[in-house]
C-alpha cells in the first residue's frame, strides 16, 4: 500500500516523509491534550494510562508544569492519539511493511522544551528486544522542526546495520534511559526539517538523534511504534525488567478493520 516511491525510499534510506499528512486542528488538538495531561499529573490526578516523564536538566523558564515535561508515554488509547494511529489512512502505510496484522506498543509525546537536551545518535530496536525485527516507528510533526530548535537527524541507509552497542549518554543531566551510538561513522547524516502535519516513518534500525532546542520556542511531536501482531517482548530478559512503557494494542488484523 506505498506508493512506489515510499517503498524504494523505505528500502534504499530506512524512512520517508509524507508531507501535510495531518491537518493542522489535529496538531493543535494533540498540543492541548498533552498539556492538559501534563498539568493533571502535576495535580495528582494522572489520567488513565498516561507516564509523564520530567526533564532531567531544569528549566528555568519554566512557568507551567508542562515547561518541566520530557515526554508522555502510553497515549495510544487516548482520544485524538487513538483517532491517529487507528485510522485507516496511517495502518494502510503500516500494513505496506509489516502486514495486515498490526499492534501498536509504543508511544510518546515530546515537548522538547526550549533549552531541552537533544537525544544522541542511536536506534530503537536497541530500546525493543523482541523476536522479530523490524518495527516501524511514526514521528508526527506536531510544530515545525528546525534546525534551532532540535529537529532529528537521521543516517540514510543506516536500516540495514545490525543493532549496534549502545553506551550512557554521558552528558551531565541527560534524561533517563538516553543511550548513545559511537562505534559508527554518522558524517553522512541529513537533518529533518518538518512543517506541522508532515509525518515521518521510519525503519526501527535507522540511525538518528536530535540536538538541543536553542530557539525561543517549542518543538512538540508525537511518537507510535508498531509491530506485527503476536510479537513477543523480551524486555525483561535483556534489562532485567519489563519495559514500562510499552502497552501492546491490536489496532489492525486481517480483515483490514482496526482492532
Amino acid at each position: 500500500m506505498l506508493t512506489p516511491a515510499q517503498q524504494e525510499s523505505w528500502e534504499t534510506r530506512g524512512f520517508f516523509i509524507v508531507q501535510r499528512f495531518a491537518q493542522q486542528a489535529v496538531c493543535d488538538a494533540m498540543l492541548a491534550r498533552a498539556i492538559e495531561i501534563a498539568r493533571l499529573a502535576a495535580g495528582g490526578n494522572p489520567s488513565g494510562r498516561a507516564l509523564v516523564t520530567a526533564e532531567a536538566k531544569p528549566n528555568p523558564d519554566a512557568r507551567n508544569p508542562e515547561d518541566r515535561v520530557s515526554k508522555i508515554f502510553r497515549l495510544q488509547r487516548d482520544g485524538v492519539f487513538n483517532e491517529f494511529c487507528t485510522a485507516p489512512s496511517v495502518l494502510d502505510l503500516i500494513e505496506g511493511i509489516l502486514g495486515a496484522n498490526i499492534d501498536c506498543f509504543l508511544s510518546q509525546f515530546i515537548f522538547k522544551n526550549q533549552g531541552a537536551m537533544g537525544q544522541p545518535w542511536h536506534q530503537d530496536s536497541y530500546y525493543f528486544p523482541f523476536n522479530n525485527t523490524p518495527q516501524v516507528g511514526l514521528w508526527l510533526a506536531v510544530t515545525r522542526a528546525t534546525l534551532d530548535n532540535g529537529c532529528l537527524h537521521v543516517l540514510p541507509g543506516s536500516h540495514r546495520e545490525a543493532v549496534h552497542a549502545h553506551v550512557p549518554d554521558r552528558r551531565p543531566q541527560a534524561n533517563y534511559g538516553y543511550l548513545e551510538i559511537v562505534d559508527h561513522d554518522m558524517t553522512a547524516s541529513i537533518p529533518v526539517l518538518m512543517e506541522p502535519g508532515d509525518l515521518l516513518v521510519f525503519h526501527s534500525h535507522l540511525m538518528h538523534r536530535s540536538l538541543d532546542n536553542v530557539s525561543s520556542g517549542i518543538r512538540a511531536a508525537m511518537v507510535w511504534h508498531y509491530t506485527p501482531a503476536g510479537t513477543i517482548d523480551r524486555s525483561a530478559e535483556k534489562f532485567g525488567r519489563a519495559a514500562v512503557v510499552n502497552d501492546f494494542m491490536p489496532v489492525r488484523r486481517s480483515t483490514g478493520r482496526a482492532a
